[in-house]
């Protein structure tokens, strides 16, 4: 039997959800074998949204509005969220063992950097404790500045300018031994926009040490990740799941998944993939070559994640999303934590919920 749970609105006490989210008959039991949970965002909805676990043992379903929010990023403790114009950062409240309102994490926006605009894609946070993002209008990384919208740090060698043109589309990072290492880009262009043009094969893995590209033919790749010493990637114009050969500079495909890959995770042997469903304005996901694998396998493309068994490529557990949202951006896992929630600013809870730090001295 498959998991199913209906999600009202945090506003509102409808009967009627907004989303209905289905799991696989086994992933509650796969959420507690790995002893996490998951979040992810979707900018198309504003929403982040946990999966963990009631008491009973089947899924807890839990949502926050954030305006256009995409990347995230954090280790349990901490989370890094971008939103529209702002740059937030959670923490969890709860000491252990405490609990709120049946949740064992419980995480409070704390910080919000107003960047403006910059279309912020992945996040990470490098070992030092500096935060380093994808500022996709400019094509650049950068980091936060308390008095200026951005500090840039890197942009590919083929961009003139740092200009807020979105010219290449750089939209994913990756840390490799605590350091900003890998990103994707959906062309080489150093014309305003100019990346829509090279969708379907245009796009590239740059290394940011030597300002190498790595790897070139990609469709739309997103979510660089390093896991057990390989880099993985979502060729999300294709619909596969897999890694780069480093040697050989190609793209070696695991799995295929019926959606438009964005947010990428790992657990022990497992990834967790994010899916996104079509979107019709500005033929962003249409005509690549997605859609042509679709057809051969008599498939529509759907929104939701999987988890793939890394040993063997399969599909191990699925979720799947019906209702407002339809497209996803970023999917983390949580260790330890068994049912998070998160505060936000449309019910009063934020102003009810005092905590005290430690004492300090003057």
């Amino acid at each position: 039997m498959n998991h199913i749970s209906p999600l009202a609105s945090e506003q509102t006490s409808a009967a009627e959800p907004w989303l209905q989210v289905y799991g696989s008959a086994h992933f509650p039991e796969w959420l507690a074998g790995q002893r996490l949970s998951l979040a992810f965002t979707t900018y198309q909805a504003g929403k982040l949204l946990f999966l963990g676990l009631q008491p009973d043992g089947r899924m807890a379903v839990f949502e926050r509005t954030f305006q256009r929010c995409m990347g995230l990023c954090g280790d349990g403790q901490t989370l890094w969220l971008s939103t529209l114009s702002q740059l937030w950062r959670f923490e969890n409240s709860l000491a252990p063992g405490e609990s709120y309102q049946g949740a064992d994490k419980l995480y409070v926006p704390r910080a919000a950097h107003t960047t403006g605009d910059l279309d912020i894609h992945d996040v990470v946070v490098e070992e030092s404790g500096r935060v380093v993002f994808v500022n996709t209008r400019f094509g650049c990384l950068a980091t936060l500045n308390d008095r200026a919208s951005f500090t840039p740090l890197w942009k590919p060698p083929f961009l003139s300018k740092l200009v807020p043109e979105d010219r290449c589309h750089l939209n994913g990072l990756a840390l490799d031994n605590g350091k900003a290492r890998f990103v994707t880009a959906v062309g080489v262009c150093d014309v305003v926009d100019g990346w829509r043009d090279k969708r379907r094969d245009g796009g590239v893995v740059i290394d940011v040490p030597s300002n190498e590209i790595i790897a070139t033919g990609l469709s739309m790749p997103h979510s660089p990740r390093v896991y057990r010493g390989k880099l993985w990637l979502l060729n999300a114009g294709t619909g596969y799941f897999g890694s780069i050969d480093l040697a050989k500079g190609r793209f070696e495909p695991l799995t295929f998944c019926p959606g438009f890959l964005r947010g990428l995770a790992f657990a022990g042997d497992y990834a967790i993939v994010g899916l996104s469903g079509p979107r019709h304005e500005h033929n962003t996901f249409g005509g690549l070559p997605l859609d042509d694998e679709l057809a051969k396998r008599g498939a529509e493309p759907r929104g939701g994640l999987q988890v793939i068994d890394l040993r063997t490529g399969d599909v191990a557990h699925w979720v799947r999303l019906e209702g407002m949202v339809t497209e996803l951006y970023d999917v983390i896992a949580l260790p330890g934590v068994v049912r998070p929630m998160a505060l936000g600013f449309k019910t009063d809870e934020i102003q009810r919920l005092l905590t005290v730090g430690e004492a300090g001295t003057l």
